[in-house]
C-alpha cells in the first residue's frame, strides 16, 4: 500500500514538472498555455463558479473544470513536445 502511494506521488510530481516545462517551452501554442494557466488559477483561486459552501455541487465544479481545462490544453499541444518535456522532467 505504501509503495503504491509513493509510486503515485512520484508520478504526480513528474506530471506537474512536465506541465511546468510545457508552459515554459517556446513550441507550446499560446492557447494551450492560456488554458493551463487558467486551470492553475482556477484551482488556486478562492473565487468559484459555484461556491464551495454548497454541499457536493460546490466542490464538484473544481473536480470537473480543472481537469477539463488541462485535458483540453494537452490535446492542443503536439505529442512530441509533451514527450520531450516528460523526459526532461524524469531527468531532473
Amino acid at each position: 500500500m505504501l509503495q503504491k502511494l509513493k509510486s503515485a506521488w512520484n508520478h504526480f510530481k513528474i506530471e506537474l514538472k512536465t506541465y511546468q516545462l510545457v508552459l515554459e517551452d517556446k513550441r507550446t501554442p499560446r492557447i494551450a498555455k492560456f488554458l493551463l494557466g487558467l486551470a492553475i488559477a482556477y484551482a488556486l483561486s478562492p473565487i468559484d463558479l459555484i461556491p464551495d459552501f454548497i454541499p457536493v455541487i460546490g466542490h464538484l465544479d473544481d473536480v470537473v473544470i480543472v481537469p477539463l481545462l488541462v485535458v483540453l490544453a494537452l490535446k492542443l499541444i503536439p505529442k512530441n513536445i509533451i514527450e520531450d518535456c516528460r523526459l526532461k522532467a524524469r531527468d531532473i
